[in-house]
């Protein structure tokens, strides 16, 4: 049985199938579109509610000038002309230069920012590099009122500065909760970028918990933030300041798309301090601390890559008192997990000194738990090179091995480095060379075994498995520090 199949009616239904997708294809990216447009942020209400609250910042500095100067640049001209033999041009009369020319204060522009109204009754804050070194603050508000600030205090650390202004009923701005604050979540800025005022910028929450600071975990977005804004607040869609914007990564000195703010959570912390003392005080245990690596982890029998390594220890301070010693890891902080090693100055510092708090440190393959009283931060302490002018010992050859050549340490080398054993790196070759030791070193621990002598280090090498990583906790001056060897290439 045949089939006959009428194409023309076929090419015609095809054809209409055609028309009839294609129709309804085309409608689907305007509805689409249409649902995109209804649903984009609109500022227009927040610029309202937090843009009164906003002022610039100008800064002057007062330099010395010489009365009656001005008129030595008009000789060394005269005498251009003259030396040239070109006709002189009429010039303006100069006064008469004083003989004994008295120096002059006079005021000049230092930079422009951006700062909020904290409080009705005219606190401010803003960036501490803002007014950093200014000999007068001026501030303006939106209304164009201008007034003389007065720094109430500044925090170099985490970049805050509260100043005051003699003026009430100011519209303050709500300080919004940072730990809701989303990646992704639409934000925005206002601020003097190059000195225009109340320029509004928008963007979104790139990341959180930005690693750039010592004290403070900044927030990252993509708002365009330029020289000028510093100081001025991030705002979230609900009208409230999360941050204060106050750096950016930059090649050419404008917005390339990746700005910090502080988080206002940290930044209120530190303007009460400053509004009740005028400074802020940060504990400290005197621990100088570095990171730890996964290697590293994995080879001491820590499991992952946590906490922070301690490579010293200041004498006589905190945590040298509470038995922290160099190779420790300290892993909690007042019962709350030292995640990374950034984390233990934000946690010691936001804590009063004299508290007695609780350290968790790992040590020679297990937890101890010590009690350390902190301190207040002062000036940081240069690292002191530990001297060695005595005869240095018969080397031994036993960790030929690892490729080492270690000595016994001298009892002056041992005060001077504040360890009670340990032994001397001479030469450092093979495996031991690419792990990074070097002549000089001190090696205290081998496979989480300490080395008191060079008999302690014969022994352990001897028991080690040749197959297997090893672990070395090492002391460099005053530092100590974790590496691996690994013999098998």
């Amino acid at each position: 049985m045949m089939i006959q199949i009428d194409w023309k009616k076929l090419h015609s239904c095809v054809l209409v199938g055609a028309l009839a997708v294609t129709a309804s294809v085309a409608v689907l990216p305007m509805t689409s579109a249409v649902a995109q447009v209804r649903t984009l942020p609109d500022f227009t209400d927040l610029v309202e509610q937090v843009g009164p609250s906003v002022v610039n910042i100008r800064t002057l500095e007062k330099v010395s000038a010489r009365a009656g100067s001005g008129g030595a640049g008009d000789e060394d001209l005269l005498e251009f002309f003259r030396k040239f033999g070109l006709p002189i041009p009429n010039m303006p009369r100069q006064p008469p230069r004083q003989k004994n020319p008295q120096p002059q204060d006079e005021e000049q522009p230092r930079g422009v920012g951006s700062g909020f109204i904290l409080s009705a009754d005219g606190l401010v804050m803003t960036n501490a590099h803002v007014v950093d070194g200014a000999d007068e603050v001026l501030v303006t508000l939106t209304d164009k009122r201008e007034f003389k600030a007065k720094i109430i205090g500044t925090d170099k650390r985490s970049d805050i500065a509260l100043v005051k202004i003699d003026a009430t009923g100011l519209p303050a701005v709500k300080v919004g909760d940072v730990s809701r604050l989303k990646v992704g979540e639409w934000v925005m800025a206002i601020g003097s970028p190059f000195g225009l005022d109340n320029t509004v910028t928008a963007g979104i929450v790139s990341a959180k918990q930005r690693d750039t600071g010592d004290y403070l975990p900044l927030i990252q977005t993509d708002v365009a933030i330029n020289p000028g804004n510093s100081g001025g607040p991030l705002i979230n869609m609900r009208g409230e300041v999360v941050g204060i914007n106050s750096q950016i990564y930059s090649r050419s000195g404008g917005s390339m798309g990746i700005s910090f703010a502080i988080p206002m959570d940290e930044a209120m912390r530190v303007s009460e301090q400053l509004r009740v003392s005028g400074r802020v005080s940060r504990g400290r245990i005197g621990v100088q601390i570095d990171q730890v690596t996964k290697e590293v982890a994995e080879s001491i029998g820590l499991g992952k890559a946590q906490g922070a390594l301690v490579r010293g220890v200041e004498v006589g301070s905190p945590a040298d008192k509470a038995g922290v010693e160099a190779g420790d890891i300290i892993t909690r902080f007042e019962g709350k997990p030292v995640e990374k090693s950034s984390d233990l100055p934000r946690m010691v510092g936001g804590t009063k000194p004299g508290t007695r708090s609780a350290l968790t440190v790992f040590r020679r393959g297990g937890y101890k738990e010590l009690t350390v009283t902190i301190a207040e931060i002062e000036a940081d302490k240069p690292a002191r090179k530990a001297a060695d002018k005595e005869e240095k010992p018969t080397a031994s050859s036993a960790g030929q091995v690892l490729g080492l050549a270690v000595s016994e340490l001298t009892d002056a080398q041992k005060k001077e480095l504040k360890i009670k054993g340990g032994v001397k790196v001479e030469a450092a070759t093979d495996a031991a060379a690419r792990a990074g030791l070097r002549e000089g070193d001190v090696i205290v621990q081998i496979a989480n075994m300490e080395v008191a002598n060079v008999k302690a280090f014969d022994l352990v090498v001897k028991k080690l498995d040749k197959n297997k990583a090893v672990n070395v906790l090492f002391r460099r001056g005053e530092w100590a520090q974790y590496t691996v060897i690994r013999l098998a290439r």
